[in-house]
């Protein structure tokens, strides 16, 4: 085809979404199995991450491989900002609907279960927010905003500054401080990572704080786990592109690779803003 402006490389037919098809496959079974208490299922949940991790390396490295080779130009480079910008929205409707819930419950679901219409069914329920809500005996202590989330926010705001910085010497072609901003960056989300496991250590001994406690406790988990899990995706991501960047690949003017993780490492900063704010500290 045409090296020119109408230039658009077409890989020949690839094995690798059956394969992630067989993983999902086996994962899919694997998990159902496993909650149903069937012993076969822990086997098939570790084929199928072993397939996962085999079509992950495989699938990005022959990517890579026809990056580096000069395959992709101006037409692909569009198309990859437009695909990582989608992916992204995406994921902005996913953490808005985790928020929207969040509201709901603050905001209608909570004072209206407290208010003069529910008092026969609810005498003792106050309404007011953190609650577990109506029914729940058990009781748990909120998790403050200062110390580990306080602490934590430094961590995430930090690493948008590394991954910038890093973005910057990437386009001065600084191969050194590349990778040592680069480092940094991966240092501090896995920091962010290790207090997050102690803060929820110290939720469920010290504070009872549990998925079981409710709204308070089914909303904290579900927006502080998600979000916990697109950091440890990130910090692969960032992981993969810190031993790209040592294999010498990614030139000043060519590197929408590094770009579209240090997209999603933002996102995941912003998100976390957002937690800070409505999640810990209103």
């Amino acid at each position: 085809m045409s090296q020119g402006t109408g230039h658009y490389y077409v890989p020949a037919p690839s094995k690798w979404p059956i394969v992630g098809s067989s993983a999902l496959f086996f994962m899919g079974f694997g998990a159902a199995f496993t909650m149903n208490k069937i012993p076969l299922g822990y086997g098939m949940l570790a084929i199928g991450f072993a397939i996962l991790i085999y079509m992950l390396f495989g699938w990005f490295g022959e990517v890579a491989r026809e990056s580096e080779s000069g395959k992709y130009r101006a037409q692909e480079d569009k198309s990859f900002r437009w695909g990582m910008s989608w992916f992204i929205f995406s994921e902005v409707m996913f953490f808005a609907a985790f928020f929207g819930a969040l509201f709901y419950m603050r905001v209608l679901s909570i004072p209206w279960l407290a208010d003069n219409e529910h008092t026969l069914l609810w005498p003792d329920f106050a309404g007011g927010w953190p609650t577990a809500g109506p029914g729940f005996e058990d009781k748990f202590t909120p998790m403050g905003a200062w110390g580990i989330p306080a602490l934590n926010t430094f961590l995430l705001l930090s690493s948008g500054v590394t991954i910038t910085l890093a973005h910057w010497a990437l386009k001065k072609n600084d191969r050194g401080a590349l990778k040592l901003w680069l480092f940094a960056t991966i240092a501090l989300g896995v920091t962010f990572l290790g207090f997050q496991i102690y803060e929820y250590s110290h939720a469920y001994a010290d504070l009872n704080l549990r998925l079981t406690s409710g709204a308070y406790g089914s909303t904290f988990y579900m927006l502080t786990g998600f979000h916990g899990f697109h950091v440890t995706v990130g910090t692969i991501m960032l992981i993969v592109i810190f031993f790209r960047c040592a294999a010498g690949h990614f030139k000043p003017e060519n590197h929408f690779g590094f770009e579209g993780v240090a997209w999603y490492w933002h996102f995941v900063d912003v998100v976390w803003l957002g937690l800070f704010i409505f999640v810990y500290l209103l």
